[in-house]
């Protein structure tokens, strides 16, 4: 079934998605890219998960979060055979997990490690679910049971998050909320994970990514300019960090799944 909102309302401010998918996939290495936001984790066809990201491999069990990458990771497809995700909105995790968000950016952790017995569990609950959604259910419950901090974001995160997305320079967001460029940085990546600029850049290649049509060349110079990048050297740049290859040779997976990219065996 595809992705929808929370039925929870507690949880719309936080989670952008909970979804069950079952893929079929015949590569057997695949890209993810960066999108600025943490993601649950629970692989219910093998009690594992694994990721690898500038040089690191990360192993956990079938229960983690995946918390903010700042550049792309390589994951074996075949751990979306059959998965349980949530996707939370950028700074969502954050009540949810005692370690701040910028503990948890650039890796797998297992959940039983930011749960104890209650991240294992869980899994073993949805295995147990006898539909997909009893499976969402299961999972939106347990997410307000584990609930650490009060349940709201930041209001100053929130504008930081909604100004940066739509492409505000960072000094602008931080002279509008009268405060420090020092404290700005370590509110917002405790909270959302990475610093406000890494965020700013990952959000303007993220509109790229959606703006790159699959049925037609792309005019590059013209993309980059619409976009906000200084030149078409400055997007093959950031393209380079973000998705490891340049804009021409991107291949997302599908046109609904332009943060998956399939890698040669």
């Amino acid at each position: 079934m595809p992705s929808r909102p929370p039925v929870s309302p507690a949880l719309a401010p936080f989670v952008r998605t909970v979804g069950y998918f079952e893929f079929d996939l015949a590569h057997r290495r695949e890209r993810v890219l960066p999108t600025g936001s943490a993601q649950l984790l629970l692989n219910l066809a093998d009690d594992r998960l694994t990721s690898e990201a500038a040089g690191t491999a990360h192993r956990t069990a079938g229960a983690a979060l995946s918390g903010v990458w700042s550049s792309h990771a390589e994951i074996d497809p075949a751990q979306q055979r059959s998965i349980v995700c949530v996707g939370f909105v950028p700074g969502g995790a954050y009540p949810f997990f005692s370690a701040p968000a910028a503990a948890t950016a650039g890796s797998l952790v297992d959940l039983g490690d930011l749960w104890g017995r209650d991240g294992a569990v869980l899994r073993e609950r949805l295995l147990e679910a006898p539909t997909v959604e009893a499976r969402l259910r299961i999972v939106e419950e347990a997410l307000l049971a584990r609930a650490v901090r009060p349940l709201r974001i930041d209001p100053a995160v929130r504008h930081a998050v909604s100004s940066l997305h739509r492409g505000d320079r960072v000094g602008d967001v931080v002279e509008r909320l009268g405060t420090t460029p020092k404290r700005f940085i370590r509110t917002f990546a405790d909270q959302v994970g990475v610093t406000p600029k890494r965020f700013a850049r990952i959000r303007r290649f993220q509109r790229v990514l959606q703006a790159v049509p699959h049925d037609r060349p792309v005019d590059w110079a013209a993309l980059a300019a619409s976009s906000g990048y200084a030149d078409q050297a400055h997007l093959v740049h950031e393209f380079r960090t973000f998705a490891g290859v340049s804009p021409t040779g991107y291949r997302a997976r599908s046109a609904a799944e332009r943060n998956h990219v399939v890698l040669p065996d």
